[in-house]
């Protein structure tokens, strides 16, 4: 059965606010595993690694993986993913994941074969210290630039090395950029260890909605669990038309009984 974790940034207007209540309520919810992000200057809302690995602890709750900005190690500065893999270790953390590319950065095509680089690069760092990179996508990497025939994405698939670097999939952003996730579970097997698994409103495609309740069919992608390698599914929403407590109730028990088998 596969873990079913939480991307904080779910709870972004509330997280600062009282990061221990909000640890509590989601463990009292059934998640067991959440997925860190805004880490600034040694603490994540104000809280040190050393005091949320505590906090984590108290409430039954892993944090298995972390979002980092990276974005001085994009520009080739390895000494920050040195610096994010002491945190990561504390928080016994298996995964370091970068959460996307500043625009200057992703210009043209040449420029995501010299990200590739660099993110084999960091992953190799990542692997001698147990841990693992991985990337995650927004829409941007779907859309081709110089008449390609190649996205921005599959750039990254096809130059990174597959034992350095996985993916974390936003299932949400690739259907809005119009691309099906298959295509990419068919053309790249075990690549992608990592799924958000976010829902699209049927009635606005800017919008989230509970899983289950919009348009993406997850139980048809479920068919591709093998394929993909996925080990974690991670809920995000950054929107709610219900209160927040009660959509994150009904994503988690549809993806209990429909997903994480």
């Amino acid at each position: 059965m596969l873990t079913i974790g939480i991307q904080l940034y779910t709870l972004k207007n509330l997280i600062n606010t009282n990061p221990k209540l909000i640890l509590k309520k989601l463990a009292d919810l059934g998640f067991k595993e959440i997925e860190t992000y805004d880490f600034s200057k040694g603490t994540l809302w104000g809280l040190t690694p050393e005091n949320l690995l505590k906090e984590l602890k108290k409430n039954k709750l892993k944090s298995s993986f972390g979002h980092y900005g990276l974005e001085s190690m994009l520009s080739g500065n390895m000494d920050e993913i040195k610096e994010v893999i002491e945190t990561a270790k504390i928080l016994d953390q298996k995964y370091i994941v970068i959460p996307s590319i500043p625009e200057h950065l992703r210009k043209t095509n040449s420029a995501y074969v010299a990200l590739a680089d660099i993110m084999n690069e960091a992953g190799e760092i990542c692997k001698n210290f147990g841990l693992n990179l991985a990337y995650h996508n927004h829409s941007f990497e779907f859309k081709t630039l110089e008449n390609s025939d190649r996205c921005p994405y599959e750039i990254l698939l096809q130059h990174t090395d597959s034992k350095l670097v996985t993916f974390e999939i936003d299932i949400y952003w690739a259907y809005k950029s119009g691309i099906s996730p298959v295509g990419l579970f068919e053309n790249y097997p075990g690549r992608f260890e990592l799924w958000h698994i976010k829902d699209m409103n049927k009635s606005y495609q800017e919008l989230n909605t509970e899983i289950g309740n919009g348009s993406i069919n997850f139980k048809e992608l479920l068919l591709y669990k093998e394929m993909t390698g996925v080990k974690h599914f991670i809920l995000e929403q950054e929107n709610f038309e219900i209160p927040l407590y009660e959509s994150l109730r009904k994503s988690l028990n549809y993806i209990s009984k429909n997903l994480a088998i």
